[in-house]
Formats: C-alpha cells, structure tokens, sequence
C-alpha cells in the first residue's frame, strides 16, 4: 500500500513518469527500504528544494501508518540507462 501510494504520487511531480521504478527491500523488524529509480532530470523535482518534497512525503507515510507500524526509509536514485 505505502509503496503504490509513493509510486503514483511520484509519478504526478515526475516529467517522465513512464521511467519511474520502485523496489523495496526489508532492513529490519522495524523498518523498510523504498528506492525509487527515475528519470537523471527528475530526481531534483523529486527531493525538491532543499529536500522538502521528499521529506513532506515521508511525513505523510509516517502520519498514515498505525501505532507501531513499520518505519519506511526512502532513497531517490537516477536510472542509469536513460539520458
């Protein structure tokens, strides 16, 4: 669920939404790891001036989740193969 919200949420900000991939990895009891792969001109739209819409972002997942719910850690890489 928190994965597809993030997914199409980043997609609405993305200039090329048709490029964007997500894979998720689990670290611990307590916490997951979310990367998104996108587009090399999108990843500054995509953490935003000064990290702020990553960071609003990862207030709304932590605001959605119940009491004592996994924690998500999100990282933002570009995709290698697109120029």
């Amino acid at each position: 669920m928190v994965k597809d919200f993030i997914l199409e949420y980043v997609r609405l900000i993305a200039l090329h939404p048709e490029v964007i991939t997500i894979e998720s990895s689990y670290l611990d009891e307590e916490t997951d790891e979310i990367t998104l792969y996108v587009h090399p001109n999108d990843v500054g739209r995509i953490i935003g001036k000064d990290g702020k819409m990553i960071t609003a972002i990862k207030t709304v997942i932590s605001g959605c989740k119940p009491k004592g719910g996994k924690n998500y850690k999100i990282n933002v890489k570009p995709k290698e193969d697109e120029k």
